[in-house]
């Protein structure tokens, strides 16, 4: 997936136009040979020379980025740079921005500066800042610094899921369980915050949705086989596993009709007493393919898997977690655990998930009618953990690192050994910061793109 980024190579006359001309082609060359960038800028038949320095210029660019529907903007201070043709963009177009400086060449025969491009982008961010636009610095640097590309990498990732938060519809399946504060939500702050809504649908008619399919039907044998191939199913009836597979299709289409960027599912007890399988192994395929899926109702839950999935590029998909136990031998070793939701995808390498029985809900309603959980270890490496929460109409997102510890333990559900730096001060924070138990966990390190996706969204970063 790449992200489309506008960029504003930024002149201010008297200073040396053919400098400002050569940091603007070997800008756009180095920016251009990111694989997960889709660089748009203003071609020299657009403006004079491709470079921005006035109010005409602005005025083309920010219809050229509108047209070109960019997610996000790059001002680089070729020279000292025109702030306000820069900041008249970001103002109009209201999309994530990063500002860099090109570094100072020789001095002119006459003892002068070619650029004063740092002179320059203050400029620019005082403009942004008086505006109260969101924006961050990649400071001064030559257009092929790796340190720049690592900003605009970590950017474009931002960008993306800053794009998909603003305006998300999230499908609430059932309500969460009466037992369960740690599901509440704010519908009005989402509204209010990030035009977000809420879509609902009750379990009744899900589940109506879902028995309307014949077991015959061609897109529930291709469901089925497609379940089948993904994990050892031997311990689930036939009968379980194509309600799985009707449940399945039943939530697909929900998710399509309704342009959902995300669900979340109220998945006991009134599923199995009523339906007559556990939902987690659905929820983790959907999960899987695209549509990011939180256990218990959990809205706030879904929309950080959504944010992960968005910040990874799509590149890799979310586990929805526990935060549990401490490891009983290894200080700073926790159980990322949930009931058996994981995406097969994630499994352990060499190994095979296993669908059966969900291990908590068998004793509530009986084996039978909790089968359904896909149990496996996730496969190591570096992980990134994060929860979004909201009190009083202001939003909060713990973000921290960690990295996955294959083990040879047999453990219920879906499930991995995750090292952290602090586990204590993680707990700590966890506890004395109102997080919930809930959280997603994603390959790759992350923490830095999310902090900056929560800096574009006014979420205050709590990082451990």
């Amino acid at each position: 997936m790449q992200v489309r980024l506008g960029f504003i190579p930024s002149h201010r006359h008297p200073f040396d136009e053919n400098w400002a001309i050569e940091m603007r082609r070997r800008s756009i060359e180095a920016l251009g040979k990111l694989d997960q960038v889709d660089l748009v800028y203003p071609g020299v038949g657009l403006v004079p020379d491709g470079l921005i320095c006035d109010d005409a210029g602005a005025e083309a660019v920010i219809d050229l980025f509108a047209r070109r529907g960019v997610q996000g903007i790059i001002i680089g201070a070729m020279t000292f740079g025109d702030e306000v043709s820069a900041v008249r963009v970001a103002e109009a177009l209201d999309l994530p921005v990063l500002v860099f400086a090109t570094k100072e060449g020789p001095f002119t025969p006459e003892g002068g500066r070619r650029s004063d491009a740092f002179c320059g982008a203050l400029s620019i961010t005082s403009g942004l800042y008086r505006r109260k636009l969101p924006y961050r610095f990649a400071g001064v640097v030559w257009p092929e610094d790796p340190s720049l590309a690592r900003e605009v990498e970590g950017f474009g990732r931002a960008c993306a899921a800053v794009e998909t938060f603003y305006g998300a519809r999230v499908g609430l399946i059932g309500s969460r369980p009466e037992r369960f504060e740690t599901c509440v939500f704010n519908e009005s702050a989402m509204i209010a915050g990030y035009r977000q809504r809420v879509v609902h649908l009750s379990l009744h008619d899900l589940f109506a949705r879902a028995e309307e399919l014949a077991a015959d039907d061609p897109l529930v044998r291709a469901t089925l086989a497609e379940i089948q191939t993904e994990a050892d199913c031997s311990a689930c009836s036939q009968d379980a596993l194509v309600k799985a597979a009707r449940l399945e299709l039943a939530l697909r289409r929900y998710a399509s009709e309704s342009n959902l960027s995300a669900m979340a599912m109220a998945c006991w007890e009134d599923v199995q007493r009523h339906y007559g399988i556990c939902a987690c192994s659905t929820l983790g395929r959907l999960t899987g393919r695209g549509v990011p899926t939180s256990c218990e109702a959990d809205v706030y839950g879904a929309l950080t898997m959504l944010i992960q999935h968005r910040v990874a590029l799509e590149e890799t998909v979310p586990h929805f977690i526990d935060w549990t136990i401490r490891h009983q031998e290894q200080e700073d070793m926790l159980l990322a655990w949930h009931c058996g939701n994981a995406p097969a995808c994630l499994a352990r390498t060499g190994s095979l998930p296993v669908m059966r029985e969900q291990a908590i809900m068998s004793e509530v309603v009986g084996a039978e009618r909790a089968q359904g959980a896909i149990e496996m270890q996730l496969r190591e490496g570096p992980v990134t953990l994060c929860r979004l929460v909201e009190y009083d109409g202001e939003f909060k997102m713990l973000v921290t690192a960690g990295e996955i510890v294959p083990s040879e333990d047999e453990l219920r559900g879906s499930w991995s050994w995750v090292r952290v730096a602090d586990l204590a001060g993680l707990y700590a924070t966890l506890a004395e910061e109102g997080f919930v138990h809930h959280a997603s966990m994603i390959h790759g390190d992350l923490v830095d793109a999310v902090e900056g996706f929560c800096h574009y969204c006014g979420i205050r970063v709590v990082r451990v």
